[in-house]
């Protein structure tokens, strides 16, 4: 799985692109399935929000030791090894009918998948392969194609469950996940990596470094909040747009797939911007812009065009914290563990989207409507843009480093 000669950057960021559009664009697809799975069990909402809950969070529980197996193994025997957990998850999906098994089965493979294909798989070979001006863009161009996978994936979703049914729209991304991923994964074969050159630390020493830093932290507490936000949204806006009145399918079909496209936009341009500007600044000028976008949505009469807005500007903020984030750890802590610090900051995202996305179920279990998690998710918006201002991502000091 090793080759002499490193990719180059072009490279690269077209077969982890393919990658990522596809990890992704599924992912942010599974909202889709809420309403039709619960009626063909008879389950509550809460208990496949509880899956999907389940599969956030062990993401980001597996997310550190993907890291840890790139940085190691390297890049394509990991994405493959994710591929056919991807693929294995979705059958899963299909075919089991018990709610706890559903729960965990579903978790336990779509989580371990997802730490293995997306941002956290790919963003070391990615800083390893861009020089450090051009660093900041390369993420951000990683972060685009998998807002592009979101655009294009969400009507070809729909269209799936709509025309064959959900279950076969499962087998039939299965497929094609194995189909796409494994050849592109084969693409991000690289040398055996050579770190002598560089700070001579293990991976405890590593760890005790990141978790003693308080910009570290201060990331940590930031992701968390970026995880409640977007899966809450990606997962119960159709049951929300419906609960409101707005019956057609295609709006909020149409909708998740406008923040995909925005966000192509809004990542590309943050990680361009990142490579300008201090990226703590940038960083809390999106989370004050998520809570400023969703209280107008809330307070301006609902209807089609308003949720078009509403998905327009949020999409431009979805996931331009990504680049930013993980070029402010590799800015602190160099390229050595970057894919493993950037996924202990992963689990803290997937540890918010595991609340927001179970959160969202069970309050509306619980009360009949999502007020209050909206409530919460502005909430969390000003915390998270306060938070990320102290974030100093100026290199740390190491006597044993020489690079």
């Amino acid at each position: 799985m090793t080759v002499k000669q490193s990719p180059d950057l072009k490279t690269v960021l077209i077969a982890s692109g393919f990658v990522l559009t596809l990890a992704m664009g599924v992912r942010h697809g599974f909202g889709f399935w809420l309403q039709p799975i619960s009626q063909a069990h008879g389950w509550t909402r809460e208990t496949y929000s509880m899956a999907m809950a389940i599969q956030n969070l062990l993401w980001g529980v597996f997310g550190p030791f993907a890291g840890m197996a790139v940085d190691k193994f390297g890049t394509a025997r990991v994405v493959i090894f994710g591929a056919l957990m991807y693929a294995a998850g979705l059958l899963w999906m299909a075919t089991v009918s018990h709610p706890l098994l559903f729960v965990i089965g579903s978790g336990v493979l779509l989580g371990g998948a997802l730490a293995c294909t997306a941002f956290g798989a790919v963003s070391s070979i990615i800083g390893r392969t861009a020089p450090a001006h051009k660093r900041s863009w390369a993420f951000g161009i990683s972060s685009a194609a998998s807002s592009f996978g979101q655009f294009v994936m969400m009507p070809v979703e729909q269209q799936l469950i709509t025309h064959s049914g959900w279950q076969t729209a499962f087998y039939l991304l299965a497929a094609l996940l194995v189909i796409v991923m494994l050849p592109m994964a084969w693409k991000l074969r690289e040398p055996a990596i050579d770190h002598s050159h560089g700070p001579q630390q293990s991976i405890k020493e590593a760890i005790h470094e990141a978790f003693s830093h308080k910009p570290f932290l201060f990331l940590v507490a930031g992701y968390f909040v970026c995880g409640f936000q977007v899966v809450f949204i990606g997962v119960h806006m159709p049951a929300y747009l419906k609960d409101k009145g707005i019956l057609d399918p295609n709006v909020a079909v149409s909708a998740l797939a406008l923040i995909g496209l925005f966000n192509i936009f809004g990542s590309y341009y943050a990680g361009k911007l990142g490579g300008m500007f201090q990226k703590r600044y940038l960083l809390s000028s999106i989370y004050l812009s998520r809570t400023i976008v969703i209280s107008l949505f809330l307070l301006a009469p609902l209807s089609s065009y308003s949720v078009y807005i509403f998905a327009a500007g949020m999409g431009l903020l979805w996931l331009s914290t990504v680049p930013l984030t993980n070029g402010v750890i590799a800015s602190i802590f160099g390229l050595k563990y970057l894919s493993m610090l950037s996924g202990f900051v992963f689990f803290s995202h997937q540890v918010g989207s595991f609340m927001g996305v179970w959160l969202g179920g069970y309050i509306y279990t619980l009360m009949g409507n999502y007020n209050l998690v909206w409530g919460i998710t502005l909430a969390l918006g000003i915390f998270a843009a306060l938070i990320n201002l102290p974030v100093n991502e100026s290199p740390v000091s190491r006597q044993t480093a020489t690079a």
